[in-house]
C-alpha cells in the first residue's frame, strides 16, 4: 500500500529512511519558521529542515559580538517553537542537491519527497572575489561569527593592557569596520559605547577610551539605502561618540593586522589588530544548485529571481522566500531583505499553499519601514514621509526588536537586559569562551 505523500512519517524513522513529506522547508529563519507556523496552525503535515535546531534572530547578532546579549537570549530552539504542531516536524541536516524532476531533496544523509518546497536558506558573506580575507575580517550570520567577533574584540584590549611597544597597542586598540550599511553602523556603534563607556573603568595600563574606531564606506554617506538627511544624521550621531567615518574609502587589501585602504587620496595602509567584515552578502549555496537543476535566473549576489507569486519561473510547486529571493515590489524596487519582508513572505506562500490567496495574486510588501540603531538614545527610521531620528527612532528600534523576537521568554529576557545595561552602562556577556585556531592548534 502506497503512503500518502501528505502523511508524515513516523517520528523514530531517520533520515536517510523517509521516503516522502507533503511541505518541506528548507531553513528555519524567519521566513521559513513562520510559513511552517501558518501551515502547523492548519493541520498540514510539514517538515522543516535546518542544518542548526534553533531559529536565531539575526538583527540582534552585533550585540553578541558586543557582549551586549547571550547567544541564547536571541535563538528559540525550533522543536519548541513549533511543538503544539503535531504534524510537523524537524529534521537537523543539510540540504545539498535538488532533483525538481523527482520532487526530491537530498540532503547529506538522505532524502526527502516533496509536494510543495519552500527553500529559505537566506544568504551568507560576500568578500567579492577575495575569499581569503574572511580569516582576518570575519563577517556577522552566525552564533559562531558572533562570538568569534566576540573574542577578537575583547582579546584586543586583554592584550594591549601587557603590550609594552606603543605601536603594537595602538594597533590593538585600533578597530575597523568594513561597510557603512545597517550592521556596519550598528557594530561600530556597539563599538564605541563598549569601549568608551563599559570599559573605561575595568583596565589599568590602558584607556579604552583612546580606542580608534574606524568606519569604513566606498559610497558617498552611510546608510546609502536611507535618504540623504537621516545619513547626514547617522554621522553626526557616530562622530559624537568617537567613530570616525571614511567616505570614499575602498579596501583592496586585508591581511593580518592591516588594511589598505585608497580613496581619493591615494592608498593608506592602517594598522589594526581587529578588521570586521559588514560590506556584503550573497545568496546561500542552494541558489545556485536551483539555478543548475531548475532553471533559476540569480542576480549578482547570487539571489534567486522569482515569480511574483515568489515561485521559480515554470516550477509553481518550488518557492524561494527570505533573503534568498529577488522580488520586485509594487513600487518597482526589489524588497528589501529585512526580517519583516521575510515574515510575510512565509505567511504569503503558507496562504498560497492553504488556498487562501485568489488566483495569481501576487505577493504585496507592507514596508513597515527601515530602523538602524547608532546607540544610546540614537537610531534612524524611514517610512516614506515618516522619518524619525535620535530617542523616539530608538525606542521604535527597541520595541519592534522585543516584538519580533520568536519566544516569550525570549522576549522577557532581553527586555530585562536591556533595562538593566540602560541604566548601568555594563554589558553583562563579555566573555571570551572560544580559543582561536592557532591556540587550540597548539595545545594538541
Amino acid at each position: 500500500m502506497r503512503r500518502d505523500p501528505m502523511t508524515p512519517g513516523r517520528a523514530h524513522v531517520p533520515a536517510a529512511q523517509v521516503s516522502s513529506a507533503g511541505v518541506v522547508i528548507v531553513g528555519g529563519g524567519f521566513a521559513g519558521l513562520y510559513a511552517a507556523r501558518e501551515l502547523g496552525r492548519a493541520g498540514v503535515p510539514v517538515t522543516l529542515v535546518d542544518r542548526r535546531n534553533f531559529h536565531l534572530f539575526q538583527p540582534l547578532l552585533y550585540q553578541v559580538a558586543t557582549g551586549g546579549l547571550s547567544p541564547g537570549d536571541i535563538s528559540a530552539p525550533l522543536r519548541a517553537v513549533v511543538r503544539r504542531h503535531r504534524r510537523t516536524r524537524v529534521l537537523q541536516g543539510e540540504a545539498v542537491d535538488v532533483l525538481p524532476d523527482a520532487r526530491r531533496i537530498v540532503l547529506r544523509d538522505g532524502e526527502l519527497v516533496y509536494d510543495r518546497l519552500i527553500v529559505a536558506t537566506g544568504v551568507r558573506h560576500h568578500y567579492f572575489g577575495n575569499d581569503d580575507w574572511e580569516r582576518y575580517a570575519p563577517g556577522l550570520k552566525t552564533i559562531e561569527d558572533a562570538l568569534e567577533m566576540r573574542r577578537r574584540l575583547l582579546s584586543a584590549f586583554e592584550q594591549a593592557e601587557k603590550e609594552t611597544d606603543g605601536g603594537r597597542r595602538a594597533a590593538l586598540l585600533t578597530f575597523v569596520v568594513v561597510g557603512g550599511g545597517p550592521t556596519g553602523v550598528e557594530l561600530a556603534g556597539a563599538l564605541a559605547e563598549l569601549a568608551r563607556q563599559t570599559l573605561r573603568r575595568d583596565f589599568r595600563r590602558i584607556d579604552p577610551r583612546a580606542t580608534r574606531i574606524l568606519l569604513l564606506e566606498g559610497a558617498d554617506r552611510v546608510l546609502p539605502p536611507y535618504p540623504a538627511s537621516l545619513s547626514r544624521r547617522a554621522h553626526r550621531s557616530l562622530d559624537h561618540i568617537g567613530v570616525t567615518v571614511r567616505l570614499g574609502a575602498m579596501v583592496t587589501r586585508i591581511g593580518a593586522d592591516e588594511v589598505v585602504v585608497r580613496d581619493g587620496s591615494g592608498e593608506e595602509t592602517i594598522r589594526a589588530a581587529t578588521i570586521l567584515w559588514a560590506a556584503g552578502v550573497q545568496g546561500s549555496p542552494l541558489g545556485e544548485i536551483l539555478a543548475r537543476r531548475a532553471g533559476a535566473e540569480l542576480d549578482g549576489a547570487g539571489r534567486v529571481r522569482v515569480t511574483p507569486q515568489l515561485t521559480l519561473p515554470g516550477r509553481p510547486e518550488i518557492y524561494v522566500v527570505g533573503d534568498l529571493a529577488v522580488v520586485v515590489g509594487a513600487d518597482g524596487k526589489p524588497v528589501p531583505g529585512v526580517a519583516p519582508a521575510a515574515v510575510q513572505q512565509g505567511r504569503y506562500v503558507a496562504r498560497r499553499i492553504l488556498g487562501r490567496v485568489r488566483g495569481e495574486a501576487p505577493f504585496r510588501y507592507r514596508d513597515k519601514g527601515n530602523l538602524a540603531v547608532i546607540g544610546r538614545n540614537a537610531a534612524v527610521y524611514d517610512r516614506g514621509r515618516v522619518r524619525l531620528w535620535g530617542f523616539p527612532a530608538w525606542f521604535l528600534w527597541v520595541f519592534l526588536h522585543i516584538w519580533y523576537l520568536i519566544e516569550f521568554d525570549n522576549k522577557i529576557l532581553v527586555m530585562v537586559q536591556w533595562a538593566f545595561d540602560y541604566c548601568t552602562r555594563k554589558r553583562g556577556a563579555r566573555l571570551i569562551t572560544n580559543e582561536p585556531d592557532e591556540a587550540r592548534e597548539g595545545a594538541e
